[in-house]
């Protein structure tokens, strides 16, 4: 079977200037950007077969602030948003990634075996908050013997301070604790002192607050109950997109913020009874990237099943 292309989504932009937009709306009938600053206009989208609204121009670039208008009246920020700079319903922000002057060049990593990790809330370790003031703590932590920090999940909530678990905006670094420029600059020094980073992501909910991928398209599910409400959907219909979209989000934070790996909340409470399970796509995908790249990326699995699938090979049907 030949593996469907992954489709783009969020906002990003090219070196000549262009702009383009994609976002995942399988049942809209109409879709537009609407720019806001530095110049409020509405840009038309386009539907391809897949469900994908997609738009090109030249009226946006890095800074830029927008919505999506669905069906001519709903104003919603972006699923794959990189930033919330005024929070969870505010307008959505482009970020150019590439402009970040990364110094970690010679950076190869930490085998998994000599890790000695910190679990770190960036909202309670220092007094300030944020990720520059875990910055200038980070040589106590390199004197106290940690090697790799587990970072809370910094994914935008709603608020300034929370544990991050109910975040709503899986692509968008905190506002509170210093967006996505903060996160950079944690990890590169990071890097500098010898830290690995893993960052928790959280893949089998959302928050109730704030909460527009439902508005967007099928990303929940029926199907199954959580804890939290509807399931993410991973095998029933359209959930091919839904895939991509979290796929995408932990490819998003190896490549824009060079992180070292992903720990995996909660993973028994994602419901996934297809014949390949998301989480064993999962890991296909960030091995592949880390053999394109040249270096090992980990993907650490939060579980109370004692199930060893999850960490079997996969001659013997694990993930």
């Amino acid at each position: 079977v030949m593996r469907k292309e992954r489709m783009k989504i969020g906002a990003h932009c090219r070196k000549n200037g262009e702009c383009h937009f994609a976002v995942w709306a399988p049942f809209s009938d109409q879709v537009e950007v609407k720019i806001l600053f530095p110049e409020e206009r509405l840009i038309p989208m386009q539907k391809n077969d897949r469900g994908y609204w997609k738009a090109e121009t030249d009226a946006a670039g890095p800074g830029t602030r927008y919505f999506y208008r669905l069906e001519g009246e709903r104003e919603r920020p972006d699923p794959s948003s990189d930033f919330q700079p005024e929070g969870v319903h505010q307008c959505s922000q482009i970020i150019d990634h590439h402009a970040f002057d990364w110094q970690d060049r010679n950076w190869k990593g930490r085998p998994l075996e000599e890790m000695i990790i910190y679990e770190l809330h960036v909202g309670t370790f220092t007094p300030q908050g944020t990720f520059d003031a875990v910055t200038e703590r980070l040589k106590d932590l390199v004197d106290l013997g940690i090697n790799a920090l587990n970072i809370m999940p910094v994914s935008q909530f709603p608020g300034s301070r929370n544990w991050g678990y109910d975040g709503v905006h899986p692509f968008a670094v905190q506002n509170s604790y210093g967006g996505p420029d903060g996160f950079k600059r944690l990890v590169d020094a990071c890097h500098r002192h010898g830290i690995a980073v893993i960052l928790d992501v959280v893949y089998n909910h959302l928050g109730p607050e704030g909460n527009y991928l439902g508005e967007f398209g099928p990303y929940f599910t029926e199907k199954y109950r959580t804890p939290w409400g509807k399931a993410v959907n991973f095998d029933d219909a359209y959930s091919d997109e839904v895939r991509n979209f979290f796929i995408q989000n932990a490819l998003h934070w190896f490549i824009h913020y060079h992180l070292d790996g992903l720990r995996l909340d909660a993973v028994h409470a994602i419901y996934d009874m297809s014949a390949k399970p998301f989480l064993r796509e999962l890991q296909e995908e960030v091995m592949r990237f880390s053999k394109k790249s040249g270096r090992k990326r980990l993907l650490i699995a939060e579980s109370d099943l004692n199930d060893v699938k999850i960490i079997g090979p996969k001659r013997k049907g694990g993930y």
